[in-house]
């Protein structure tokens, strides 16, 4: 249903590229290379063109990160402190606060600890959001914790875990933001009733063909505390129309 999940905190990446590409720049000068008159110069002299391609990565990569930094997780940010740790380290600092391998360590440590704590609030407002609806009218509750309510009742066939299923559908999140639609793609969606979450398994087997249903799929139904792509974040929950057109053969 969704695209294999991306990670969103693309900063270390970039600062990780920008030392490599620096500390290159260090060790591999040609005093022999001459800049052109048409170069941009930096605030100081550059008397090479390696000079003044190395100050342009700087310049490019410095950019870059201070833009990722402005959505850095967790709240301000200290960029002295970064550009202190930055030049320690391309100086070769002996005095370094911690090594390269404990830094990585710690920033593991710390994006984890964030995704930890935003999967919490995102299984919360789920769980409430599920319990307020187990009272709305029309919902019906399985054994399962997945919620339904009927839009439209087919009297066709109803799939079984063996079968292979067409369908219409659009599911969104919790704020009702759509992340993915057969119905705005204008083309339906065929796939094996064991072959998608738990959520839509269970669902699928409960709707005669031509049926159309809403359901809310608890995190632990659907995508869990991995999260899929992008926009689903871990322990999710999500809800989704569905419109069973057929059962096709496998």
């Amino acid at each position: 249903m969704a695209c294999p999940e991306m990670k969103k905190y693309s900063l270390w990446i970039v600062a990780a590229v920008a030392m490599t590409l620096m500390a290159s720049c260090r060790t591999t000068k040609n005093a022999t290379d001459t800049v052109s008159a048409a170069t941009p110069y930096a605030p100081h002299a550059l008397a090479t063109v390696t000079d003044t391609v190395c100050y342009s990565i700087g310049v490019s990569y410095g950019s870059g990160l201070r833009e990722s930094m402005k959505n850095f997780p967790g709240g301000e940010t200290n960029l002295e402190a970064l550009k202190e740790g930055f030049l320690h380290a391309m100086d070769g600092d002996t005095a370094l606060a911690m090594t390269a391998e404990a830094a990585q360590a710690y920033i593991q440590s710390f994006l984890t600890n964030i995704q930890q704590k935003e999967a919490e609030v995102e299984k919360e407002k789920g769980d409430r959001f599920l319990t307020a609806n187990r009272t709305a009218e029309g919902v019906i509750t399985t054994e399962s914790g997945l919620q339904y309510k009927v839009l439209k009742q087919g009297e066709g066939a109803i799939p079984t875990s063996e079968d292979q299923v067409k369908v219409h559908y659009t599911g969104k999140l919790l704020d009702g933001t759509v992340f993915d639609s057969s119905v705005q793609r204008g083309e339906p969606a065929t796939f094996p009733v064991t072959g998608v979450i738990p959520g839509w398994a269970e669902l699928l087997q409960l709707m005669p063909i031509g049926s159309k249903y809403q359901v809310w799929i608890p995190s632990e139904l659907g995508y869990g505390s991995q999260g899929a792509g992008q926009m689903i974040k871990p322990n999710s929950m999500l809800e989704f129309e569905v419109e069973l057109l057929g059962i096709e053969a496998r």
